[in-house]
């Protein structure tokens, strides 16, 4: 065996995978920190070492025959037991602060005002929060080292640990002043594209309009300027220009329920769509007992904000 898995064979199996994984050599390249055409040759190389091609190459994608199809199978469950092995034998380390990646207006709004009762229930955990929404892969994850993260996102994580904590219900609010401003919008049909404050990445992959499509999908209401207002690049900054008087903010529950009950924002019409994303707890397989302390600690924390919400906005 030891003769069979040379480095050279080792280093082909992991272009084979991550090219497997992604369908495309190209994005298993910016994963491996290499170019497209040494992941093209690895895998290729091999090929020639089975006598046996693993993908078919279509002009449009790369599609994996049933070998390789079994191979990558094989692959994804040996470098899953590989990892949760390592985390088993790093636990003498886990006194080291989690770094935890959370989406950044969830983190400011709805996170961070908690953190102090977490570190009250586990004063023996540190946790470093980080506001950062790309997208996450197991690679990325072990790169950058981070433990955990909360995503806003529709989920699909099929290299990672993911459990949907908290889901959500989109809202449009605007501030008193705007609204007594703008009488027309007593009633949805006053809406105009104009007066939108759009959140152009919900997520990572998201449409910039995502939000603002679905809930207008779910209202029934047709706005052929939909795609017209300001735009920002965090649901946090739509809220804030809201809070100002300059229009009309997607609201998500999570992060404007307290402007809500203060009366700083008006939930304009009680027509709330629930969301296609949601808030997810990601980690890698094989997660340390400080990591599932936060996982328990989060969904504890969604479970009671969940039900104040329903009381404040009553959803079923």
């Amino acid at each position: 065996m030891a003769n069979t898995l040379s480095a050279s064979l080792l280093g082909w199996l992991r272009c084979f995978e991550a090219a497997a994984r992604h369908c495309n050599f190209t994005q298993a390249a910016a994963e491996l920190c290499v170019t497209q055409g040494a992941v093209s040759q690895q895998v290729k190389q091999l090929e020639q070492w089975l006598d046996r091609p693993l993908f078919l190459r279509t002009p449009r994608a790369l599609v994996l025959t049933p070998e390789g199809e079994r191979l990558r199978f094989v692959l994804r469950e040996s470098f899953q037991a590989i990892e949760g092995t390592l985390t088993q034998l790093r636990r003498p380390r886990e006194k080291q602060p989690i770094a935890l990646s959370c989406s950044p207006s969830f983190a400011m709004v709805w996170l961070t005002p908690r953190l102090g009762g977490f570190f009250r229930q586990h004063p023996d955990i540190g946790l470093r929060v980080y506001g950062e929404f790309h997208a996450l892969d197991r690679s990325r994850m072990m790169r950058d080292g981070t433990e955990a993260a909360v995503r806003f996102d529709p989920g699909g994580y099929p290299d990672l640990k993911a459990h949907r904590f908290l889901d959500e219900w989109l809202i449009p609010v605007a501030s008193p002043a705007y609204l007594a401003a703008h009488p027309e919008l007593r009633t949805p049909d006053g809406l105009r594209g104009a007066m939108l404050l759009h959140d152009v990445t919900p997520w990572d992959g998201a449409g910039e309009f995502e939000e603002w499509q679905g809930w207008l999908r779910h209202a029934g209401v047709d706005l052929p300027d939909a795609a017209e207002g300001q735009r920002f690049n965090l649901s946090q900054l739509a809220i804030n220009a809201a809070l100002a008087g300059q229009g009309v903010a997607m609201g998500r529950s999570a992060l404007i329920l307290e402007d809500l009950e203060s009366g700083r924002l008006v939930d304009l019409w009680g027509i709330h769509a629930p969301s296609v994303a949601a808030y997810h707890f990601v980690c890698a397989h094989g997660q340390t007992a400080q990591v599932a302390e936060v996982e328990a600690w989060l969904v504890a924390e969604g479970a009671a904000f969940d039900a104040a919400r329903r009381r404040v906005l009553q959803t079923g």
